[in-house]
């Protein structure tokens, strides 16, 4: 292969005219040998070990990275030693737990007399009056069973032609979702489980949540985003936004009528399910790059109500992030990518629906590996001071060449000082002091 040819195989993934990374002398480990992965490690010359060996930086399964944590493993990380999950993610990722922490947000700013959680009646689309945070109502109404049975009941009732979705709190992929509109549908669904609703019995908790019915369509059909957010701290919070994150369509178009309760194709957004349908592509997968949603947002609905849109998600996620910081275990060795999924209302509200610690980085199609290469390579490069070696000491303030596609969404270490931005903070936003 000649020099030219080399030049553009090396800039097929990286950044445009990126050179070869300068080799530095790092071991490796991990338990998820995806190409997207290895590709990364190995441009940078780095060596692959075992996890019983002298590892800098461990790309681990979140099972893996909890063991390791674990009190009896009596594992110690020196300086030079970094991973990719924090010890208890789970507190952002778990669906009963997200919630529990958003909640317990709230009541914390309410009792401080905060005026973000200011509340206010709203009129929902089917004519009911409630009552809703008017800063903080990112995340639909919602319910962990077995324990908050009474109380879903109780809000069912005020509207009892709503449509709810119910979520296994610790599944991934769409597994065991389904959607109930009538209470004995769910009273049904409980006997027919291995256990009945008893808290002592229950093994599996569920989130039970109002389901988004009128989404924003596209073709006549419902599609969610996954955003990808890169955190390296949580005390002080430190938090990118990958600006490269897709849309993810169903194969089916819409209907909410009471026959399609069930298929799966019109209702989860889930690339997991979706590919085993009969109009499943394979081309491009049934994503859409969030910057052609932005382009026909733009051209559709004006260029206005998109920015306030978007400003919205980054602000969603903001706070969602700071509804865990104070419970989370900020370990100075950690950094993690969460995979944001979020679903827009037909009147553009955002609607966060769930975290994943684990993002999947299984390509689907050839756009698909291109980002995800880049998102590994931003990470990298965000994460590690800029010698390219694993330091704890390192103040954590990447330069703005390092940041890639990411732009800072919030640093609160700048703000407290009340600094400029400066070189590295591209995007840093004020307003979430």
């Amino acid at each position: 292969m000649n020099q030219e040819a080399k030049k553009i195989t090396n800039n097929l993934y990286g950044r445009v005219n990126a050179p070869v990374v300068e080799r530095c002398r790092v071991n490796f480990c991990t338990d998820l040998e995806k190409s997207v992965l290895m590709s990364n490690f190995e441009r940078r010359g780095w060596n692959q070990v075992g996890p019983d060996d002298e590892w800098n930086f461990y790309w681990a399964s979140t099972q893996t990275c909890r063991n390791l944590f674990s009190v009896e493993s009596g594992y110690r990380m020196n300086d030079n030693q970094m991973i990719n999950h924090f010890p208890n993610h789970y507190e952002l990722s778990r669906k009963d737990l997200l919630v529990k922490n958003i909640k317990r947000y709230r009541k914390e700013l309410e009792r401080e007399g905060n005026p973000l959680a200011e509340k206010a009646e709203v009129a929902l689309h089917g004519g009911q009056i409630v009552t809703r945070y008017v800063h903080l109502d990112f995340v639909p109404v919602t319910f962990v069973l077995p324990a908050d049975y009474n109380m879903f009941v109780e809000e069912y009732r005020k509207s009892p032609q709503s449509t709810w979705i119910m979520k296994p709190c610790g599944k991934s992929q769409g597994t065991g979702i389904f959607l109930i509109n009538k209470l004995s549908k769910l009273k049904k669904w409980s006997r027919e489980a291995k256990t009945p609703f008893h808290p002592q019995l229950t093994k599996e908790s569920y989130v039970i949540s109002r389901y988004i019915d009128n989404p924003l369509l596209i073709g006549g059909k419902k599609f969610d985003l996954r955003l990808y957010v890169l955190v390296t701290s949580f005390r002080p919070l430190k938090a990118y936004l990958f600006q490269l994150g897709f849309c993810r369509f169903c194969t089916v178009k819409y209907d909410t009528s009471v026959t399609e309760l069930d298929n799966m194709y019109v209702h989860l957004t889930n690339v997991s399910v979706q590919k085993h349908g009969g109009d499943y592509n394979n081309i491009h997968g049934g994503k859409m790059t969030v910057q052609n949603l932005k382009l026909y947002l733009e051209g559709t609905k004006g260029r206005a109500v998109t920015d306030k849109l978007f400003a919205a998600m980054q602000w969603l996620i903001v706070h969602s992030l700071k509804a865990v910081s104070s419970v989370m275990a900020n370990d100075r060795h950690c950094f993690e990518c969460y995979g944001y999924d979020i679903i827009i209302d037909n009147q553009l509200k955002p609607w966060l629906v769930e975290v994943n610690a684990s993002p999947s980085l299984t390509s689907t199609t050839v756009n698909d590996r291109i980002l995800k290469y880049k998102l590994i390579d931003n990470i990298i490069s965000v994460v590690l001071p800029p010698d390219g070696v694993p330091d704890v000491r390192w103040n954590k303030l990447p330069n703005t060449e390092a940041l890639g596609n990411f732009d800072l969404l919030i640093d609160e270490e700048l703000l407290e000082k009340d600094e400029p931005s400066g070189s590295h903070s591209r995007g840093a936003k004020s307003k979430y002091k």
